[in-house]
């Protein structure tokens, strides 16, 4: 009897999953798109390690972009939005900014391909006219 109790416990420490790491525990560089300009909400996610640019971070928390026709590095979508890609203007980019956690948003001076963010930073995109993703960093 006892066997088979321990067995029934092995099965079943089988099956057990270990949680994916959430984006407040991220261990790497973590990762917020604001898509509420589009209808949408905004998604934190962790890019886990230690990335060379912006753009691989981003790829690296798993969001897909691409960028403005014929203007190679300008971001046009993130997660194909918005759709149809638009040509940029004032009022209607993605806007790319850094921070601390816990800390204040500050618009990137550099563009999302060559900046290099450190691992335990966030990194922020927010469609719009260039405001600040609307969640702390």
């Amino acid at each position: 009897m006892m066997r088979r109790i321990l067995a029934v416990l092995a099965l079943a420490a089988s099956f057990v999953v270990t949680p994916q790491a959430s984006a407040a525990d991220c261990a790497g560089v973590k990762v917020v798109v604001d898509f509420t300009a589009l209808g949408g909400g905004v998604q934190t996610e962790c890019a886990p390690g230690d990335y060379a640019t912006g753009l691989d971070a981003l790829k690296g928390a798993h969001f897909t972009y691409s960028f403005v026709p014929r203007q190679p590095g300008f971001v046009c979508t993130i997660n194909s939005l918005p759709n149809p890609c638009t040509k940029p203007t004032t009022s209607a980019y993605w806007s790319y900014w850094h921070a601390s956690p816990g800390g204040t948003w500050t618009y990137s001076t550099a563009g999302a391909g060559s900046y290099d963010p450190a691992p335990g930073t966030v990194e922020g995109w927010s469609f719009g006219a260039g405001t600040a993703p609307g969640a702390t960093p």
